[in-house]
Order: structure tokens, then C-alpha cells, then sequence
């Protein structure tokens, strides 16, 4: 009887070290996948103002008729993220939560401001709806305009000296946050960098 346990428990902790290396062996592979894909940035399109070229400068009511400059140097030493949306875009809708995330998380070194335009009850009930009187909401079809915004919804990202540092389609989250990296990492698009990085890995093999 005793001899049987003593099997047992051999059998035992073999099939748990075997189980470790496995996990082991998974643990790596999925830190090579990761290293491997590349982070998803917002998605550059149009013919607007690029990351590096000054921002286009505004002065656009809210809906509280507040006053707002965009672009532009600012007194205050805050980068702006312009968010451009609309009432009627259901992507838009589900960033709103993230949206407000990170402008409470990032308050200390940007402003956020959502831009639009249309017909103001329509933009004053969706505010009402979705709890945005946090946020200056400019509505001016100009502005859309002059940063040439065709789809919603798409952000740009302005440094205190009025100098975009990046913009493009954001469709989720991590594409808002790339801006983030983007701009820490000193370039256009997270996309860019990835590139770099890969063409400097080729160079050294």
C-alpha cells in the first residue's frame, strides 16, 4: 500500500513539473508575440495639417458661449487634444467613457476639448444624454474644416506651443493613447516608430 502512495505521489510531481514547463514555454512564446506585433496607433488619413506642422489657429464659441483659442501658444503650458465627434456616431459614443478618463487622469498636462458642429439643440440634448459638461464643447463647421476632419472620430493632439504632435482616426482607446506614446517617443504615428525600430534591427543583423 505504502509503495503504491509512494508511486502515486512521484507521478504526481512529476506531471507538475512538466505542467511548469510548460506555462514556462507559453509565458515565453506569448512574450515573443508581444514584441513581435506592433502596437495599433490612430489612423492617419486626409489631407490635413500633419504632426509637426503648427496647428491652425481658431477662436470658437462653446455651447456655455465661452470663448476658446485653438492653436496657437498657451499662457498655460497645456497640450490641447482636440476630439472631433458627433452625436450621431456610435463609435464616438463608446470612447466618451475613456475620453473622460483620461482627461481627468491627464489633467495636469492637457486640456481636452471636443469640437462639432450641426444644429445646437441637437449638440446641448447630447451633452445633456452623456454627462459632458466637463468638457468645452466648440461648435464651428469651420474648424473641422481647417483641420480637415472627413470621419469621426479623429483627435489631434497640439503641444503648448501650438505644434501638432500627432493626430489621426481613433477608433478605440489605445488608439487615443497612442497619441500619448507617440508624442513621448517624439514622432508622427506609433506606426512610424515601429518602422524605425524594425529597420534599425535590420541594419544590426
Amino acid at each position: 500500500m505504502s509503495g503504491a502512495l509512494l508511486a502515486s505521489n512521484v507521478l504526481l510531481w512529476i506531471l507538475v513539473l512538466v505542467m511548469g514547463g510548460v506555462i514556462l514555454a507559453l509565458v515565453r512564446q506569448i512574450g515573443v508575440l508581444y514584441e513581435r506585433v506592433a502596437p495599433a496607433g490612430a489612423l492617419v488619413v486626409g489631407s490635413g495639417p500633419k504632426a509637426g506642422e503648427a496647428a491652425p489657429e481658431f477662436t470658437v464659441g462653446d455651447l456655455a458661449n465661452d470663448e476658446h483659442r485653438v492653436g496657437g501658444k498657451r499662457s498655460d503650458d497645456l497640450s490641447t487634444l482636440l476630439f472631433f465627434l458627433s452625436p450621431t456616431c456610435p463609435v464616438c459614443k463608446t470612447l466618451l467613457p475613456a475620453l473622460k478618463s483620461i482627461a481627468r487622469e491627464e489633467r495636469k498636462w492637457l486640456n481636452v476639448l471636443l469640437a462639432s458642429d450641426g444644429a445646437r439643440k441637437e449638440h446641448e440634448a447630447f451633452v445633456a444624454e452623456y454627462r459632458l459638461q466637463q468638457f468645452p464643447y466648440l461648435l464651428s463647421s469651420e474648424l473641422g474644416l481647417g483641420y480637415r476632419v472627413g470621419r469621426l472620430p479623429h483627435a489631434v493632439l497640439i503641444d503648448p506651443e501650438g505644434i501638432i504632435r500627432s493626430t489621426g482616426l481613433v477608433n478605440s482607446r489605445e488608439h487615443l493613447e497612442s497619441l500619448f506614446e507617440a508624442n513621448e517617443r517624439g514622432v508622427a504615428t506609433l506606426q512610424e516608430y515601429m518602422a524605425a525600430e524594425q529597420s534599425r534591427e535590420e541594419e544590426v543583423a
